[in-house]
This record gives structure tokens, sequence and C-alpha cells, in this order.
């Protein structure tokens, strides 16, 4: 969510999936601007950027072109771009991540070399520039269950991102004087290369402005049937909507709005004012005022004050720490009516006031256990699940073992399809234990198994945990296949060895 896996063609293609954008003044120096896009979803502790990808934040300075009904923000030349493009990954020494370096090309054509991962960043040699790239905790929150607007622990706690991030001195570079709104996109697009047999890359493969253009506004999960526009969407050019799709987006724009109002059963939004709002989202980049403060609670402040026609407050944007869905969700589904706040009121790690502003990436294993206590004597359980094929397990259609002893390989066919590779690393028949490793299938990193079986009174207690860092899907989804898999597993030998009385 916000604009994280965002279509099919970014779902295919996580490294260059735009996950989020920031535009604020700088917490410890309000006279700076910071700039910031995250990309690669769930992350893990292992991702890298793309060097096949240019990674651009863009500015264009804004005139008010209408207010209420005919609210409009045109955008103006010059363009400012700020790309930054990786190289290829550097040989690390042993047990150590490698090291993958990096150029921020400026507006004037000016580069900056940095290294990922230094949170010390890189700075221009007149200091009006700084720089970062590296692996940071997700900065961003969704913490309902949307469809059914039920309120929920966030869905992306524990999760990383990559993050790429420009500071600078606000009035030497924005030149305020001359207009302080301006508009704010990051997006993705294909370095060019030589033509292939077939087709051609597309123009970019993904773009954010505001939060949730795609996945809530574009592609409403409450209207039924309507065919998915976020790819279409993703490959239109910033700031130029092509006029040819722009009545398809409209009318799709105003439909989902419309539902949204109803999702508490009263409609808070005229006609009018819908189709308004509708329009003002069409024009889809982050607005900030450079002359007024960010804060917190500031994100969307100034489309809502053009919109009913007075002068804006703040200075727009969005913080690292904004709650920008209980924001967004308040304002479509009730007109600002009555906040909604969601089940969590903030990230997995707060954002910082200091460079790079984002927290550091979460590095720290998750886990899991469950256990059974039988009234069978433990040797009898182990007999039956003690060896590592797992025949025994309920979800598994098929096993197949490779190699013997310390190593040996497991490939599990489960009864959905889905197939999942371990490892042995230990086996302890007489402490009736042993412990694995997912080699693939499982979307986490670092995951190890253990299950053992001990005596217990007249029985026993089989205790089956696991711990692990996710990496390619959020924690819930990487928890809710873990638990799946020991609690049906354990479940199962209830009825075949009874329970203490």
């Amino acid at each position: 969510m916000s604009d994280h896996v965002d279509g099919p063609r970014q779902i295919g293609d996580p490294a260059a999936d735009l996950t989020d954008l920031f535009a604020f003044a700088s917490p410890a120096d309000a006279g700076r601007t910071v700039l910031a896009a995250n990309v690669f979803p769930s992350a893990g502790t292992q991702a890298m950027f793309s060097n096949a990808i240019d990674h651009a934040i863009v500015v264009r300075r804004l005139a008010i072109a209408g207010t209420g009904e005919q609210t409009r923000f045109r955008p103006g030349d010059p363009e400012l771009r700020f790309s930054f493009r990786f190289d290829v990954l550097e040989r690390a020494a042993a047990g150590k991540r490698p090291v993958q370096r990096g150029t921020c090309t400026l507006p004037g054509g000016q580069t900056i070399r940095f290294v990922v991962d230094d949170e010390k960043g890189a700075s221009s040699a007149d200091g009006t520039y700084r720089v970062f790239a590296g692996l940071r905790s997700d900065p961003f929150y969704l913490a309902w269950i949307v469809g059914e607007m039920k309120k929920f622990p966030n869905l992306l706690q524990h999760d990383n991102v990559l993050s790429f991030l420009i500071e600078f001195d606000t009035g030497r570079v924005l030149e305020p004087a001359k207009g302080s709104l301006f508009g704010v996109i990051a997006e993705t697009i294909p370095i060019p290369k030589p033509g292939g047999f077939i087709g051609h890359d597309p123009p970019r493969i993904d773009w954010v402005g505001r939060p949730e253009q795609t996945n809530m506004r574009l592609n409403n999960n409450g209207l039924a049937g309507t065919d998915d526009l976020r790819d279409v969407w993703n490959q239109q050019t910033p700031f130029a909507i092509s006029e040819e799709f722009m009545p398809l987006f409209r009318k799709r724009m105003v439909d989902s709005l419309k539902n949204w109002d109803l999702r508490d059963g009263k409609a808070d939004w005229s006609p009018a004012a819908l189709a308004a709002n509708a329009s003002m989202f069409l024009d889809d980049f982050m607005v900030i005022d450079v002359a007024k403060p960010t804060t917190d609670t500031s994100h969307l402040e100034i489309e809502k004050s053009m919109l009913a026609g007075r002068p804006h407050q703040t200075g727009g944007g969005r913080t690292v720490n904004a709650d920008v869905i209980d924001i967004l969700l308040t304002w479509m589904v009730n007109h600002d009516r009555e906040f909604l706040q969601g089940g969590s009121t903030g990230a997995t790690k707060p954002g910082t006031s200091a460079f790079p502003y984002l927290a550091a990436p979460n590095a720290e294993l998750q886990n899991l256990a469950f256990s059974v206590d039988l009234a069978a004597p433990p040797e009898q359980v182990w007999a039956l699940i003690g060896g590592f094929g797992g025949d025994w397990h309920p979800l598994i259609a098929s096993v197949k073992l490779t190699g013997t002893g310390v190593g040996q390989l497991r490939t599990i066919e489960t009864i959905d399809g889905k197939q999942i590779i371990e490892r042995l690393d230990a086996m302890d028949d007489r402490q009736r234990s042993y412990r694995y490793t997912s080699i693939a299938g499982i979307p986490a990193t670092d995951y190890t198994g253990m299950l053992d079986v001990k005596a217990k009174g007249s029985g026993s207690s089989v205790e089956w945990r696991v711990q692990y860092m996710p990496g390619g899907q959020p924690d819930i989804i990487v928890k809710t296949i873990s638990s799946t898999l020991l609690k049906s597993g354990l479940d199962s030998l209830k009825p075949r060895f009874g329970v203490p009385r």
C-alpha cells in the first residue's frame, strides 16, 4: 500500500517498485528541504539497488490556477531532476555485505558519488546538497483491512525498504522568492539500452506522487469487476497525464471516491465536491510550500484548503512520521467529519530528526513457537515425526529427499501446489530433536526451524519453533505461512496420540 506493489509490473519487478515519497523541511535546519523516495517493498536484509534503473525525484514549481470546485495546480518549467544511478556490486570480504556505489546527478549536471548504506551520506563541495541511499526500516504503516474498514495492527511491521534521499539548501536550489509552491514526484525508468528482438522498454516502470493514487483510488477493491488501470497509470508522464486516457482515469476516480464516501454508510460529499476532489487527485504530485512549516499532520492541508477556497496554512508535503493512511481515509470516507484512527499509531520504527531521517533497517530475527502435549511417550511420537521426511504432516502432498545425514535436502510439495526446500543442519535422535534451514519457498531470510520431543509426565510435549527475517513479502505473510504449517502439523498429532486428561 501507499505505493507498494501497485500493479502487475511492479509485483514482477520489486527492485523498481516505488513504495513511498516524502517532501518536508529538515527538522534539523528549516532552511533545508528533504526529498526522499523508497523502492523494493519487503526488502529483507539483503536487497541492493538495481543497476538497470534510473531512480529519480523530480520537482516543478506550481501556480494555483483555481480554487473551490475549480481547484487546479499548474506545473511550470524548469524541471528540477535529481537522478540516482547505482553501480554493479563490488566483491565483499568473507561474511560481509557487498559494497555498492552510486551517482546522484543534480539538476545542473553536477554529480555526487556516494556509497550505499553510508549513513553520513555524501555532499557537494559547497555543502548545498547532501545525498543518501541505503536500506532503511519502512516508515509506512497500514493499520486497516481497508476492504472491511476494520482496524488491524500494522501490516508492514518489521519490513525494510531501499531509500534514496536528497537534502539541499532551499533558498539556493528552489529560489522560493519566485514562488514557494512546488510539486514533487519520484519515478523509476529503465536505463536506455540497445533494442531487443521484440518490443521496447516502457517509458517508466513506476512513479508516485500522493500516497495511494494507484492501490486505493484507481484500483479500489470496492469496485467489483473493474479493469486494473495501475500499469496504464504508471506509464503516464508525471505532470502531463495523457489527454487520451484522462476520461478513463477521471471516471474511475469519481466512481472510486464515491465508493469510499459510502464506506461508513453516509454520503458526506456532494456530487460537485466529489468531482472537484477527483480532479485535484488526478494532478498527482506531492504538493509542498517551502515557505511554510511542514509537520506530521500537514499532509494534504494545501489541497484541502484550495478545495475549501481558503488560504493554506502549512507546508503540506509529507514527513517520515505522517499518518497518511488515516489522514487520507478520514478525508475520503467522511470529509474530515470524524478522524479515523487505525489499529497502529506509528511505523515499526519512528523517523528521526537528523540525516538521513529514516530509521535504521530492521535486523531483529522474528520468532514463532508452538507446542502440543500428547498422551503417548516421547519415543513413540519421535518414531513418527523424527525423520526429516515429514510425510506425517497433513499439508504435505509429497516429499523428496536428496542426500543423507546433515546437509540432506527435502523438497516438499504442499497440498496447494507450493514447493519448499529445506536443509537438515543437525539431528539428535538421543535428544529427539532436529534443526533445519529454509533454502527456498518461504519469503524470508535466515529462516531456521527446530522440532523436538520431550517427556512430560506420563506422555510427551512436542515443540516446533522457527526464527526468520522477512524478505520479499511482509512479515505478516511470512508469519501466516509459518504459523499455518506449524500449528496444522502439531494439531494433527492429537488424534494420533491422544492428549493428556
